[in-house]
């Protein structure tokens, strides 16, 4: 039987398993194919390659198609070599030497080697590369202090970066430094996609939109071949349907179950994973016009918000209430110091009388659910609620994940004063640095949306990618922190503990640190 027929099988008696159970029949849970797991995702992936993709949602693909120069050591935000086998940095930490693994290919059969990794990175970085048109690459902010990438020989490239950069290996090790094969950009050009090849533990077989991502064991892989035979990646946006799909049987792993949803799967024959992360989900509100201009009516917005409320009924306790900008999950670069805004009703008032603004008409973005969202309609209207009883006038605009991203990734003017967002992050420096610098405005290629823009925050971001002593960098970002809390740019709501659930066919799974799925040990009886 072809791998083809065989998904398409696990996916017919997932829909008959679902149409039971939904329509209430008694009919036996589905039994999908064994050795291929089928993985209940929140949203259609964007796009298939690393260099062009944001949300976590499509990460947790990519990190099975591809792999990085190094890697996150297991269950942990810690770099270890991967594709490459070692580095040397300079004294003056501008210069990173990375020697490559040797007879590693990719999976269209090109060999990987020194030339493919500068490709990789000039494609990003170079805009007269002939292949940066298949781009656009928008956390190539990522490696915006690589000057030049050098070939020394096939299994030597090193990296000069214009400064010292603390966050690069760790970088390295994020999405966007996944190694792609020249010779499929090459091949697709701007499809590319849509048409993957890495070096990674499976290899992509098809996509079908907004139906499934398919992909296959890759018996050559350098690390050892994987235990399945396939991954089916489905993208089952509503949270209720997920779980009805995970209860009849029709998914054998689902991500991000809904908080409401977990008592259902308690027992056997379900496991609950949970692992804390570094996350953060927050409110942008727009500082450029509008109400939110005025530092008063966002704090204002800060003290109106019920978080603990949120988070305990909404939310079922899986997440802790924010204080700030950095999640906690950074303990050494955490400022304990801060405390969240407490729900002042009375102090919202005050301060939206002082500003003038009472009655503030305010336009909403909520998505229908994404990467790292959590609950965000049920939250969206519990906020709304919240704000209207200060005296705002809240409206709200729901949108599919992707649109939601369409609208918001650009920049709120002209278009809302407040949208929901979510971050997850491997250091301390992504999120600050890509949402909340002057420089990282969205007409300047970055994530700021909100359009906040403080030169003492800017100075601390600067300052602290380029320390080499972790002491240091953690005192600066401490400081940005206190900051950007006074300065509210951001309703600051929820770090929330990753969850997923597994059936009982599923053994050797884990959640890590990173919200990546690692599904090369996985086995499905």
């Amino acid at each position: 039987m072809s791998l083809y027929s065989f998904t398409r099988r696990g996916l017919l008696a997932a829909g008959t398993a679902l149409a039971l159970a939904v329509g209430g029949g008694s009919g036996a849970m589905a039994q999908t194919p064994p050795g291929v797991l089928i993985v209940g995702q929140i949203a259609e992936p964007k796009a298939l390659d690393p260099a062009a993709v944001t949300a976590v949602n499509d990460f947790r693909i990519l990190m099975n198609v591809y792999d990085g120069l190094v890697r996150y050591k297991d269950g942990t935000l810690e770099v270890e070599p991967a594709l490459a086998t070692g580095w040397e940095i300079s004294e003056d930490g501008a210069e990173y030497t990375f020697t490559l693994r040797e007879g590693v290919t990719f999976h269209d059969g090109s060999a990987f080697d020194a030339e493919a990794v500068k490709f990789n990175f000039d494609r990003m970085l170079d805009e007269s590369h002939p292949y940066h048109d298949t781009g656009p690459f928008p956390l190539a902010f990522f490696f915006s202090a690589v000057e030049e990438v050098e070939v020394v020989d096939p299994l030597t490239v090193k990296f000069t970066l214009n400064e010292p950069y603390a966050p690069f290996l760790s970088n390295l090790a994020y999405p966007t430094g996944l190694i792609v094969s020249p010779a499929a950009v090459a091949e697709h050009g701007a499809e590319f996609g849509r048409n993957p090849s890495g070096t990674g533990p499976f290899s992509f077989v098809e996509w079908r939109s907004n139906e499934a991502v398919v992909v296959e064991a890759n018996p050559d892989y350098w690390d050892g071949a994987p235990e399945l035979e396939a991954v089916v990646f489905r993208p089952i946006t509503d949270a209720n349907t997920r779980t009805a799909e995970m209860l009849a049987g029709g998914i054998d792993l689902m991500v991000e179950v809904p908080p409401v949803a977990l008592s259902e799967f308690q027992a056997d024959p379900y496991t609950i994973h949970e692992q804390a992360g570094p996350h953060v989900w927050f409110l942008i509100l727009n500082a450029k016009e509008g109400p939110f201009s005025d530092v008063r009516v966002r704090q204002a917005a800060n003290y109106a918000i019920d978080k603990e409320a949120i988070v305990n009924d909404v939310l079922e306790g899986t997440a802790e209430v924010a204080a700030g900008p950095t999640p906690p999950a950074f303990a050494w670069a955490y400022n304990e110091e801060l405390e969240p805004y407490p729900h002042d009703p009375e102090k919202a008032r005050e301060l939206l009388a002082e500003a003038g603004a009472e009655g503030a008409e305010i336009t909403f973005y909520v998505t229908e659910g994404g990467s790292g969202m959590l609950d965000p309609i049920a939250m969206g209207t519990a906020m709304q609620a919240d704000l209207e009883e200060v005296g705002f006038d809240v409206t709200i605009e729901t949108y599919e994940w992707n649109t939601f991203l369409g609208n918001v990734n650009p920049g709120l003017e002209g278009k809302a004063d407040m949208a929901q967002m979510a971050w997850m992050t491997n250091d301390p420096d992504t999120l600050p640095f890509l949402a909340l610098r002057t420089a990282a405005w969205p007409d300047q290629g970055g994530f700021n949306s909100g359009y906040y823009s403080n030169p003492e925050v800017d100075a601390l971001l600067e300052q602290a990618r380029v320390a080499t002593d972790q002491e240091e960098r953690a005192r600066l970002y401490k400081e940005m922190q206190a900051i950007v809390q006074e300065d509210a740019p951001w309703v600051f709501v929820a770090n929330w503990k990753q969850n997923a659930v597994t059936s009982d066919r599923v053994e050797n799974f884990s959640l890590q640190p990173s919200f990546f799925l690692l599904l090369d040990d996985v086995v499905k009886n």
